[in-house]
């Protein structure tokens, strides 16, 4: 049983995290690493590589799920949960209090202000598709299945052709990982000896995954439809916190829920904050319910979609030295990498693009912002602060 000194130390650490964790899912690697590497020495630098190792082969957050490994390693399931809670915390009432202002505007086409955190968006979204391509897809066969999946979903729009085409690169690459020489791995008796619960874990989230569409039909119910979309948006999400656009806009868009300018403008606000990108889905759930207590919605909405990861890395970090020894599913996880890639070059065209740019002013200023963040490197929020601003005057 973890004690209350444990929990409140993992819960300070992690919340001053959650607020003044700015740059992305990298940056905050590296925010983890000085805290607790370096300054606290909860672990060494190999055991946190591998803890990182095993959160960016899940789908899922990157950053929440090693904050939630950490908590773990900590302190058992209270101190990840204490861990995950915390970070997301600061980032996830911002983004409430966001949804809160955007409803009572009524309308949110014509505000300047929010014009630019749309034009914001399309600079986050060229830099990460630019930086993960680089990274995730090096050679021309990882190339040639991103650009396969990018038509793909322009060609096909929906969930079904996103998921189809993670599937279909993952098993490409899968077939030929196969011949990958094995990483060193602990005996399958020695991983799961002591570890029912983690299996549980695992069989939950497929369970969920599987039963939580029908549940949605059969009832009709629309909480249980905001729980279903979201808890598929947090278990197809590999490659990092970005990729939740595509996927999360399928989900609420041609249902209606909300609005794309509406959708856009609040993905260019939570650029500018701390913490993990997923708390977006509280400023989402905010909007659908739309109503005093809409607050309920972002909550959630923010549970539905975090707790796929929460599921996913208690289930499989027990058994992570066993599963990296897998040649197979070290290929797996290049192609579905490959695909991310591809599925956000496709929303970096429909809905960013197409939505955000209507002329050559447009174009000009998204252009200076994709300099500004990915070529001198400026702070994400400044870029959002300078967008918003400039959409006031592009509307003068």
């Amino acid at each position: 049983m973890a004690n209350t000194r444990n929990l409140s130390e993992i819960g300070g650490a992690f919340l001053r995290l959650g607020c003044t964790s700015f740059g992305g899912p990298v940056a905050h690697l590296g925010y983890f690493r000085a805290e607790f590497v370096e300054r606290r020495r909860w672990l060494d630098d190999a055991s946190y590589a591998d803890t990182v190792a095993l959160c960016q082969l899940l789908p899922g957050p990157a950053s929440s799920q090693v904050a939630f490994a950490l908590g773990m390693r900590r302190a058992g399931l209270a101190g990840a949960l204490t861990a995950s809670v915390s970070f997301m915390l600061p980032s996830a009432v911002a983004m409430i209090l966001f949804a809160y202002g955007v409803a009572s505007l009524g309308s949110v086409q014509n505000p300047g202000w929010l014009h630019g955190l749309k034009l914001a968006a399309v600079a986050v979204v060229a830099v990460a598709v630019w930086s993960m391509g680089r990274k995730l897809c090096p050679d021309w066969p990882r190339r040639i299945l991103a650009l396969a999946a990018a038509a793909l979903v322009l060609l096909v729009p929906g969930t079904l052709s996103q998921l189809g085409a993670i599937a279909a690169c993952a098993l490409a690459l899968a077939w030929a990982g196969g011949d990958a020489p094995p990483e060193p791995g602990a005996p399958p008796a020695e991983m799961g000896r002591r570890h029912a619960w983690a299996a549980a874990s695992l069989g939950l989230f497929a369970l969920l995954l599987l039963v939580l569409p029908l549940a949605a039909r059969i009832t009709g119910v629309r909480d249980v439809a905001i729980f279903d979309s979201f808890y598929r948006a947090g278990s197809l999400v590999f490659g990092g916190g970005h990729v939740v656009l595509p996927l999360l806009r399928s989900e609420v868009i041609p249902r209606g829920w909300v609005g794309e300018g509406a959708f856009l403008a609040g993905y260019g606000a939570a650029q500018a904050l701390p913490g993990p990108l997923f708390t977006f889905a509280g400023y989402l759930g905010t909007l659908i319910q739309s109503d005093p207590r809409a607050w309920c919605g972002g909550v959630l909405a923010l549970f539905a979609i975090f707790l796929p990861g929460w599921l996913l890395v208690g289930g499989t970090y027990p058994f992570w030295r066993l599963l990296r020894s897998l040649g197979w599913a070290q290929g797996a996880l290049r192609g579905a990498n490959a695909a991310v890639v591809g599925l956000l070059l496709a929303a970096l065209y429909r809905p960013v693009i197409t939505d955000a740019v209507g002329g050559v002013r447009d174009a000009a200023v998204a252009a200076a912002a994709v300099v500004l963040l990915g070529v001198l490197r400026t702070p994400p929020w400044a870029v959002v602060a300078l967008m918003a601003a400039a959409g006031e005057w592009l509307l003068r």
